[in-house]
């Protein structure tokens, strides 16, 4: 029954694992270098991440400093985050590129976090298709008398069991990310 399940689990896993990395680029007010993650540069004819092209570092709390290993990439970086959704105008001063993150506002603070919960909801719905697919499936392996009646149900409350732990993961990290975007 485990391995029955297992494919289940990995798909859940695979959802939150996506919802982590969603959360991640939504910036706090403070400086956090994922932010950058979804952001490539045209390396040599390649889409390339900002993280591969050059040193990118924190000096200070709401600053990132890309410092990039060759000169003639300055422009195709700066480039890049501003056609991005970052949404913050980098400073080149010939060297390196500066971000500076501002302090966001409570307006500001709160319709993020209503997108957290909105891309938390999200997750949940993705969860719960994934529930009803694999009840789908016992129930089709039951038609088909490949498994017991009483296989069905360990199986459904084994599916049920594992949505409700997903579900609640989703729910710490929804509580997590926004306590995180509400703290001053």
């Amino acid at each position: 029954m485990q391995e029955s399940l297992q494919v289940y689990e990995e798909k859940m896993n695979k959802t939150l694992e996506s919802l982590e990395r969603d959360y991640n680029t939504i910036r706090a007010g403070r400086a956090n270098p994922r932010v950058l993650d979804r952001i490539r540069v045209n390396y040599y004819g390649t889409l390339t991440p900002i993280q591969q092209v050059g040193n990118v570092s924190i000096p200070e709390a709401r600053m990132i400093l890309i410092q990039p290993w060759e000169k003639s990439l300055l422009k195709d970086i700066e480039r890049a985050i501003l056609t991005s959704d970052l949404g913050i105008n980098p400073t080149n001063d010939g060297n390196s590129i500066r971000l500076v993150f501002p302090e966001l506002t409570e307006e500001r603070r709160k319709e993020l976090v209503k997108d957290v919960k909105k891309k938390g909801e999200a997750a949940k719905v993705a969860i719960r298709n994934i529930r009803r697919d694999a009840n789908d499936f016992f129930k089709k392996q039951f038609k088909a008398d490949e498994i017991s009646e009483d296989d069905l149900k360990d199986y459904e409350d084994g599916v049920q069991k594992l949505t409700d732990k997903m579900v609640e993961q989703v729910d710490k990290a929804v509580e997590a990310k926004s306590k995180d975007l509400l703290t001053v």
